[in-house]
């Protein structure tokens, strides 16, 4: 099926930060309650023609900031010869690379030096998410920030209101195309809108329950959650996402 429209109502929601009165999150609803799901490996058609065995890992993982990068790295130097198929390659010539003055993990053969490819005996996929997997972490702790986020979106955007007091809104919404730039538009394929990808048995909100939290904070995810079930159960989805 092709993807769905970029542009469809939305059902959004706001409300104060418990922890921080001076910011607002405003929550989109129609993503979070969508039955969007990763399907790497299994039906992934990727973002690169004819590559659809990296998923959205041909071009790397760009870093968030040099806290993110050494992160990171300090997780690839825990990684094993049976959790990481290019661990020499890795430990040899970096993890990391810069391009147009951003600095972005390794790419090898292709794609980010952390995909294990399709034949390597642990499995296809990243490396450092099964190295969380093996040892009893979450793969947010171990990957690159934009990894474990996608494809949550957080942005920020001080506001003045007329009254000339400032409050910052924290958009939690859909990581569409549009959200990777123009750039977005030339990938061969992407997921968000994709109804392949919204095969899910429960929502987004509750499968991505731990990277809410860490986005947003446990007091505004539980804000976050009563909001959402109470739209699940008054029957108030006025606007579902049309890829379900």
């Amino acid at each position: 099926m092709p993807e769905v429209s970029l542009d469809f109502p939305r059902q959004w929601v706001e409300f104060v930060n418990p922890e921080d009165e001076e910011e607002i999150f405003r929550c989109d609803l129609t993503w979070l309650l969508s039955s969007w799901t990763c399907i790497f490996g299994s039906g992934c058609k990727g973002i690169v023609k004819k590559r659809a065995d990296d998923g959205c890992c041909s071009h790397g993982a760009y870093y968030a900031e040099k806290a993110d990068e050494k992160r990171v790295e300090k997780f690839a130097r825990q990684l094993t010869d049976d959790e990481w198929q290019y661990r020499k390659q890795g430990l040899k010539g970096g993890i990391s690379e810069v391009e147009d003055g951003k600095r972005r993990t390794r790419r090898l053969n292709g794609a980010c030096i952390f995909l294990n490819r399709p034949g390597f005996p642990a499995g296809q996929g990243c490396a450092l998410h099964l190295h969380a997997l093996n040892t009893g972490l979450h793969p947010l702790e171990t990957k690159p920030d934009v990894c474990w986020q996608l494809p949550v979106r957080r942005t920020y955007n001080w506001v003045t209101r007329p009254d000339d007091t400032k409050v910052l809104i924290t958009t939690i919404g859909e990581y569409d195309r549009r959200g990777w730039g123009s750039g977005g538009h030339d990938l061969t394929w992407w997921c968000t809108g994709a109804t392949e990808a919204h095969v899910a048995p429960d929502p987004l909100y509750v499968t991505y329950g731990p990277e809410l939290t860490e986005l947003m904070g446990e007091p505004a995810y539980d804000i976050l959650v009563e909001l959402c079930e109470s739209a699940l159960s008054a029957k108030r989805r006025v606007a579902p996402h049309p890829a379900d």
